[in-house]
């Protein structure tokens, strides 16, 4: 595997961490974690990336925020898991994952919140020999100061910290690309603010 972190389409798979409905008034710059969600699902799509989403006790904490979107009918490459743990690495998730996407060791992370549920799951899939990329505009915090303490936590421990633009990018390679108009059409709407990186 490349440690220059360099992303392939082929050896890549989608993370969609807990952004649910309970969230949404109480982490900071909620709506960039929202448009990252939104513009990775219509990504991954476009592209033919594996989407997994996970819900954290979805009983207490709602469901997946609707920006995000659903599928309109069963798709393939979409996958969507409840969990009391806090990484998404659950048995489902590892059993999918040796099972349909055996080839595919690279994980494009975002959602919350960084210094635990992201942190764990970079953790546990760094562990298993996966290369971690985590998109830093789609990731947050409650408390501003605990995500920027995680964002350093996930460098000493061997992530990519990159944005959802720069990876859709990379992963197109090319403007001879057949898809990059689809692509580059879903990064051009006003982004929401990020918030500050340490």
């Amino acid at each position: 595997m490349s440690m220059i972190g360099k992303l392939c389409r082929s050896k890549s798979i989608v993370f969609c961490c807990d952004v649910q409905e309970r969230f949404r008034d109480i982490i900071q710059n909620f709506g960039s974690v929202l448009y990252v969600s939104k513009t990775m699902n219509k990504a991954s799509s476009v592209l033919n990336l594996p989407f997994v989403v996970t819900e954290q006790y979805p009983k207490a904490l709602g469901h997946t925020c609707s920006e995000v979107g659903y599928p309109t009918e069963p798709t393939e490459g979409y996958h969507l898991f409840e969990k009391k743990k806090f990484s998404m690495l659950t048995d489902n998730v590892e059993q999918l994952l040796k099972e349909k996407y055996p080839e595919r060791n690279q994980v494009l992370l975002f959602g919350i919140e960084a210094h635990v549920c992201v942190l764990q799951t970079t953790l546990d899939l760094l562990e298993r020999n996966y290369q971690v990329h985590i998109l830093a505009d789609g990731v947050s915090s409650r408390n501003a100061f605990d995500r920027s303490v995680a964002f350093d936590r996930l460098r000493q421990s061997g992530a990519f910290i990159t944005t959802s633009e720069s990876a859709l990018f990379q992963l197109m390679g090319s403007a001879d690309f057949e898809k990059f108009k689809e692509i580059s059409n879903l990064v051009k709407d006003q982004k929401p603010n990020p918030g500050t990186y340490p």
